[in-house]
């Protein structure tokens, strides 16, 4: 027979003396909470002690840290315990006494992180045994919360301004959880953060933002010197009239008290918003928590003012003002959301508070639905069979679950035994499935199909910075700062980078170490030209923003050369100056290059004779920033201009009039050919990215990557894998997205994220590495957090960075770089 519980007045007793013998008086906020709870009790309410961290010092901790261990055995029948301002109690003592309690802990309300890092690390990585953990405004910046939340089934990270993304198994040890709310976040990455979420087996209610529906919107307003105005007299912010999470938690059966304290974590009593810009006067050197976005302030601390307070206005004006988009790209997605067999209510608005910048991804919901089969509700709207067929439609149409357009995953060991027995088809049985691919035994198939096998679980892609390291000194690092790079034409292992001190470096990409080094010649300026011959590829032609053009020979060049006798040598070899430079491309014969910049012509030389044949003139209405040949036509060109135009020329008919034009609706930032010149891939400015058939211009494919409104989002794009995907990037943004080149389907949305608070990176250049599947290189620029202009202009280092999306993030190192010139984001490719 099982022993009864003592009860509270015994428990009471048991901290007299536990106080007594620690020799120290009993702290009265404990006497009252016991109190309090004995109180419940007589009345046959909720025995609930609530512990305030805020009342204790840390000679308060053993005896209490004692009675907590007791409560297990005692009549309390839950345990809340919570923080409202800074409290005097070391952190480590802190979570010491949440962990005390066991099974009957069941909230944690932090609205106070100034227990610091040690804290919060150690709640992440081994976990807490609470039900209801409320984190507001929380610090992280990467979440990683490995540890084990067995019991936990409500986590609410609303207001979490630094919080940009997750860590692969960061909700690995949650089974039971069922809410999570994580409004006013910078989450933005779709496939990351629901490969993360997917972990969740039990989650049913998600929220990056709270759709409200009204029939007057104005009466929804937030007075900041009001608390009043907030509470749910006015307006429900935790569901609209169909459901929420408090109506599938009573549904669930849990008892009012709980629900009511579920109410008030999801609610925005007490919220404070801080309606000026704050900037970050200490960057922190953790990559998973940044406490420069919270401040110090009469008590109290704030979130940042860039989380936005209200967005409001109909569902369609929304989305028009916040995410650049119009009426039409958003119809499909809207429709969805109303009702898609329905035409909605006039009169009836939605607004979105608190949203999160995943919100206001294209096609945000559906992706949402479809990736995530066991979600009921999304953002307070709950989601209905015919929601689910509506985003399995949306998915399938612009997104690829893997690719080559795989449906399912394939077993790896089968694909390699059916290579070596060469089979025509790639099938496999388990106990319970039978999966059969298509036909066809190609050299092609196998490789595809292997790196569909091994993409499916790469939604965090390895990224690993480039080092440089002087061979001829042992392993003494370089220190370079890289502005253009190509991957060399044969040899998989090399790579050219002209940096923005005028340098121009053979490195090993693999090991890092230099192979040739040739430092720059007169006043310093940036590389924007580098362009490698295919017949000698030993040979390369550099150009220069202050006109200069060389020919070099890799293999007459040291791996640091010291002195200019190299300059003077036979293996470099001086073409006549092209002013202000932005792009060269060598022809597929080795025998002409082109050359262009910040004007309207095009200059021709001749690689044997060393000289300049030919300028042709206003080729474009303004000036042309890259032009490229064909990959095997020496005769043919392409030119790109932000004269929104992209042009193809031929040699043989005298280029003084194009063979055709093909127009975008914003300048043109570059344009090449496919590795087979079937098609020509146009980037303009602000993600406008198209393929065209190289043969006569006409469109094959928009991407109809979302834009952001900025006129200064250069984009540039290059093919992957052959021509079967592309990757786009700009130097506004801090991703890259993976798109197949035959259907415009996403695959992936690459995430690029500097160590440090504040450390982001943007998109200067990017290229897709020719031996290897599914790897790419890209050129990112760091901005200081404090920089408020829309022109990347300004950064603190640039890096390369080699990106291989079917290897795992966990085989990536960490890394930091910190150097002083500003990139150009706009000139070259």
């Amino acid at each position: 027979m099982a022993e009864e519980n003592f009860d509270i007045q015994t428990l009471e007793e048991r901290y007299v003396n536990y106080c007594g013998r620690h020799g120290i008086p009993p702290n009265g906020a404990i006497m009252s909470g016991l109190f309090k709870a004995d109180v419940k009790k007589a009345r046959y309410e909720i025995c609930n002690l609530e512990i305030v961290l805020d009342r204790f010092k840390d000679v308060d901790f053993l005896p209490l840290h004692n009675v907590l261990m007791d409560v297990d055995d005692s009549e309390i029948e839950s345990v809340d315990v919570r923080n409202e301002s800074s409290c005097a109690l070391n952190g480590e003592y802190a979570l010491s006494l949440m962990r005390a309690v066991k099974q009957k802990l069941r909230i944690v309300d932090i609205q106070n992180f100034s227990f610091g890092r040690v804290f919060l690390r150690d709640l992440s990585h081994r976990g807490l045994g609470c039900e209801i953990l409320n984190m507001k405004s929380s610090p992280f910046r990467k979440l990683n919360m490995m540890g084990q939340f067995e019991r936990l089934h409500t986590l609410n990270l609303d207001y979490s301004s630094s919080l940009t993304s997750f860590r692969e198994d960061c909700f690995s040890g949650m089974p039971k959880l069922r809410f999570l709310s994580m409004c006013g976040s910078k989450v933005s990455n779709l496939f990351t953060t629901t490969a993360a979420l997917s972990k969740l087996p039990s989650l049913s209610v998600l929220r990056f933002q709270k759709w409200l529906l009204s029939d007057d919107s104005e009466s929804f307003t937030y007075k900041r010197d009001d608390r009043s105005q907030s509470h749910l007299s006015l307006l429900n912010l935790d569901g609209n009239s169909e459901v929420s999470p408090i109506d599938i938690e009573e549904d669930m059966g849990d008892n009012p008290s709980t629900t009511e304290l579920l109410r008030n974590l999801f609610s925005l009593d007490n919220l404070v918003i801080d309606h000026e810009m704050q900037s970050a006067s200490e960057e922190s050197d953790d990559s998973e928590l940044d406490f420069s976005c919270l401040r110090q302030d009469n008590g109290l601390l704030e979130p940042l003012s860039d989380v936005p307070v209200w967005r409001s206005g109909s569902v369609h004006m929304q989305y028009e003002v916040n995410s650049g988009m119009s009426r039409s790209q958003n119809e499909e997605e809207l429709a969805g959301f109303a009702n898609p067999n329905s035409q909605s209510d006039s009169s009836s608005k939605s607004i979105a508070c608190y949203p999160s910048p995943i919100c206001f991804e294209k096609h945000y919901r559906a992706f949402m639905i479809a990736s995530l089969p066991n979600l009921k509700v999304l953002d307070n709207s709950p989601i209905r069979k015919i929601d689910k067929e509506w985003a399995a439609i949306i998915f399938s149409k612009h997104f690829e679950y893997l690719p080559y357009k795989r449906k399912s995953k394939e077993n790896i060991i089968s694909i390699l035994r059916n290579r070596e027995i060469k089979s025509s088809c790639t099938s496999w049985t388990d106990q319970k499935n039978k999966i059969s691919c298509s036909s066809g035994s190609s050299q092609h198939r196998y490789v595809r199909s292997l790196c569909a096998a091994k993409m499916g679980s790469s939604y965090w892609p390895s990224l690993q910075p480039l080092s440089y390291t002087d061979g001829s000194l042992g392993h003494e690092s370089v220190s370079l700062r890289p502005r253009q790079f190509e991957y060399h034409p044969s040899n998989p292992s090399l790579m050219v980078v002209g940096t923005l001190d005028g340098e121009v470096v053979v490195v090993n990409h693999e090991s890092g170490k230099l192979v040739s080094y040739i430092p720059s010649l007169g006043e310093m300026s940036s590389v924007l030209g580098l362009s490698w011959l295919k017949k000698h590829p030993h040979k390369l032609i550099a150009g220069s923003d202050n006109g200069s053009l060389r020919l070099y020979d890799i293999n007459n060049i040291p791996p640091i050369a010291t002195g200019t006798h190299h300059w003077t040598s036979p293996y470099s070899v001086a073409f006549d100056d092209f002013e202000q430079l932005t792009s060269v491309h060598v022809n597929s014969t080795d025998e002409l290059f082109v050359a262009s910049g910040y004007s309207r012509n095009v200059a021709l030389y001749d690689i044997q004779c060393g000289r300049r044949l030919q300028s042709f003139t206003d080729m474009h209405q303004e000036h042309i920033n890259v032009v490229k040949f064909s990959n095997h036509s020496p005769s043919v060109f392409a030119t790109s201009s932000f004269d929104r135009d992209v042009k193809l020329w031929d040699l043989r008919q005298k280029p003084i009039r194009p063979c055709y034009t093909a127009s975008s609706s914003k300048g043109n930032v570059m344009v090449c050919f496919s590795p087979d010149d079937h098609y020509l891939l146009a980037s303009a400015v602000d993600n406008e990215v198209k393929q065209l058939l190289a043969v006569d211009g006409r469109l094959h494919l928009d991407f109809g990557i979302p834009p952001t409104g900025s006129s200064q989002n250069y984009t540039r794009s290059y093919y992957l894998n052959g021509r079967d995907y592309i990757v786009s990037g700009s130097c506004d943004q801090q991703v890259v997205h993976v798109c197949c080149a035959q259907t415009g389907r996403r695959l992936r949305d690459v995430s690029l994220e500097g160590r440090g608070s504040g450390s982001l990176m943007f998109v200067q250049s990017l290229r897709g590495d020719p031996f290897r599947e599914f790897n790419m290189s890209i050129l990112a620029a760091y901005t200081r957090p404090s920089s408020r202009s829309e022109i990347i202009k300004v950064g603190e280092s640039t890096r390369r960075t080699q990106v291989n999306l079917l290897a795992s993030s966990n085989h990536s190192r960490e890394y930091t770089c910190r150097q002083n010139l500003p990139p150009s984001n706009s000139m070259g490719g």
